[in-house]
């Protein structure tokens, strides 16, 4: 066997008719995240540095709902969580309520590697940023013209948008108008296994739109939006309520070890069984190399790569 990888940047009811710019925008960007895990990988870099690595990278991209693309809580603020954890050793950090870190993932890195704790939240993960010396930034930084107009359409729709929102019919003295169907960003993940079957998986996102304040979704907790064991590594994305009480990531690990389903099996009965259809799509990687990426929405922007020369970008 050898190193397979596989990443996305968010699940949710995608259009179809996605226009064109939107669509080869992100596709570009997925491509040009896959190239540098395959880079890292061919260089020998361990699986838990390429999670991180390539996350950070997404982070980095304005077009995703992580870092830089982060949405807007109901108070305009950002928030942002991720999450990682290494598969042999069941190591892992996650942080929730960050404000200011460039790249969350590395704080979550972090976290794992420098403190006895598994998960750090609001001031207490930022006053550790500081004294790791990690790159930070003012609020307003990771607060895009984009988003500002995504929660000022969900604030008109009263509602707290989740990733790719349909266009939304709004009927006003007998006028109907159209809001853009871009509506949300979306959470971005990646997983990898090397030649011997190491395994790690990374998650990162800005949340919700038009979200409380405080809100803590699926991504930093363990075993709902990520989840790495001996057998598989797991990011999930869609509606962070529903993968929390789904316990999704921990499912797929589930139904292999205890169940010898192979992973392809394990992801597809979860995401059938998991979670409410339109809800929930993952990425997964097992130990012998296995790809899978399962979704019960309209589409997951998604990628993966094998060293055996596979490889694939998708969305529907």
């Amino acid at each position: 066997m050898g190193w397979a990888i596989a990443l996305h940047g968010g699940a949710g009811d995608i259009p179809l008719n996605l226009p064109w710019d939107k669509r080869e925008a992100r596709e570009s960007a997925l491509l040009h995240c896959l190239d540098i895990g395959i880079s890292a990988l061919n260089s020998h870099q361990s699986p838990l540095d390429v999670v991180e690595l390539v996350v950070r990278e997404l982070e980095n991209h304005p077009l995703f709902n992580a870092g830089r693309g982060s949405v807007l809580t109901a108070e305009g603020t950002v928030e942002m969580e991720a999450c990682i954890m290494d598969g042999n050793t069941k190591k892992c950090g996650a942080v929730s309520g960050v404000t200011t870190v460039v790249n969350a993932i590395s704080l979550a890195r972090l976290v794992m590697d420098k403190t006895p704790h598994i998960y750090l939240a609001f001031e207490g993960a930022e006053a550790f940023a500081r004294e790791q010396g990690l790159e930070t930034l003012e609020p307003s930084h990771f607060i895009t013209p984009q988003n500002v107009d995504r929660l000022k359409q969900a604030k008109e729709a009263n509602r707290v948008q989740l990733d790719y929102t349909q266009p939304i019919q709004k009927e006003a003295e007998a006028e109907t108008r159209k809001v853009d169907g871009d509506s949300q960003l979306g959470t971005v993940g990646c997983v990898a296994v090397d030649g011997n079957g190491n395994l790690a998986t990374a998650t990162s996102t800005g949340g919700v739109v038009n979200k409380m304040v405080g809100r803590i979704g699926d991504t930093p907790i363990i075993g709902a939006g990520t989840y790495a064991n001996s057998y598989c590594a797991v990011s999930a994305t869609g509606r962070g309520e529903a993968i929390i009480r789904g316990t999704i990531a921990r499912d797929v690990a589930a139904l292999m070890e205890y169940k010898n389903l192979s992973l392809k099996e394990a992801a597809a009965y979860v995401v059938e069984n998991g979670a409410p259809k339109g809800t929930v799509g993952l990425v997964a990687v097992s130990a012998t190399g296995e790809i899978a990426m399962p979704f019960n929405t309209t589409g997951m922007f998604r990628a993966c790569a094998t060293q055996d020369g596979y490889s694939e970008i998708a969305i529907h």
